[in-house]
């Protein structure tokens, strides 16, 4: 497997996180990372300008590829918040040492996070087993990289045979279509141009069939959370009723364009993307099904996966500190 582990990178989590200092708290304004061509409702309450009003102070938005680039920036100090930072790069940095935690779940979206194999290689689920040796783009250490993992190990493909090149999914989407690579990684907008040259080898509902949950989160360090905990809450109920709205079909006409806007994306596009995504409400997010136990449970096994796969060194033993409920309880009126 002709990767480079992800050693270094956790090293510098690691090392990143004695530079968060207590004198973030109280801040007059805050970082908060996100996604382009990623469409969610908050993006509705992003454009509007709800989150400065609610919040009473000035919010710098910062676009991301990866949600291990987003734990790196929250390692250094750099972002307070990442909206929608994919559970494996939290789990990656958290295994590393980064204290960081979960405070709500951003959305689930089995259909938006996959792996498209070159047509012209004519390989589907009936017979993976031809990916071995093969070229594959990857992002390494985030939920496309598990989804990878499960699925090979699931088609018994030995993933030290394959040529795994760690690569952001924009530019494994441009590498698909140049026919450089065998099969593309990722997600959104890059998972659709994708597409366009390839097919997948499990349909969403196929993935998690096998125990492959995706879902993304909004994280924070810990210190920073513990220090402005009014903020994160009211973050969260902002979002919260972002989602709620969107929840209602006669939102819709209202908020797509602006949704679109901040996405990067036309409208067609979104709407096809965001109908492929599930926003839990906060109640459910609360449930056992989620953040009440079960998000903790999926953590290790996730843990447990990169560790056999060589790309992480050990996993915690547990990962329940990891999720903090109470900025989300207090934002639902719990």
């Amino acid at each position: 497997m002709k990767t480079k582990p992800l050693r270094n990178t956790i090293a510098a989590f690691a090392a990143g996180v004695a530079g968060l200092a207590a004198a973030q708290a109280s801040a007059e304004s805050i970082t908060v990372a996100y996604f382009l061509e990623w469409p969610m409702p908050f993006e509705y309450a992003k454009q509007m300008g709800t989150y400065e009003e609610v919040l009473g102070m000035d919010i710098n938005w910062v676009s991301f590829e990866s949600g291990v680039k987003m734990s790196a920036a929250m390692a250094s100090g750099d972002v307070h918040l990442s909206v929608s930072q994919g559970l494996p790069p939290f789990v990656v940095a958290a295994s590393a040492g980064q204290n960081l935690e979960i405070l709500d779940v951003a959305v689930s979206y089995a259909d938006n996070d996959n792996c498209v194999v070159r047509s012209e290689l004519e390989i589907d689920k009936t017979n993976a087993g031809e990916l071995a040796g093969r070229k594959v783009a990857v992002p390494l250490g985030t939920a496309a990289h598990y989804g990878f993992l499960k699925q090979m190990s699931h088609f018994g493909v030995d993933v030290a045979s394959m040529d795994v090149v760690d690569m952001d999914p924009p530019d494994a989407a441009a590498a698909i279509a140049q026919g450089s690579i065998d099969m593309f990684c990722g997600w959104g907008g890059s998972l659709r141009r994708a597409l366009e040259h390839g097919n997948v080898l499990l349909t969403g509902a196929e993935k998690t069939e096998i125990g492959i949950l995706v879902f993304d989160v909004t994280s924070g360090p810990a210190d920073w959370v513990a220090e402005n905990g009014d903020v994160v809450s009211q973050f969260l109920k902002v979002t919260a009723d972002a989602n709620a709205m969107w929840a209602d079909p006669a939102n819709h006409a209202k908020m797509l364009p602006l949704i679109a806007k901040d996405a990067g994306m036309d409208e067609a596009a979104t709407a096809e993307t965001i109908a492929t995504f599930t926003f839990p409400t906060v109640d459910d997010q609360l449930s056992e099904k989620w953040l009440g136990g079960n998000a903790q449970t999926f953590m290790k096994g996730v843990a447990d996966v990169f560790v056999e796969a060589k790309s992480i060194n050990a996993a915690l033993d547990s990962y329940e500190s990891n999720v903090n409920t109470d900025p989300l309880a207090s934002a639902g009126g719990n």
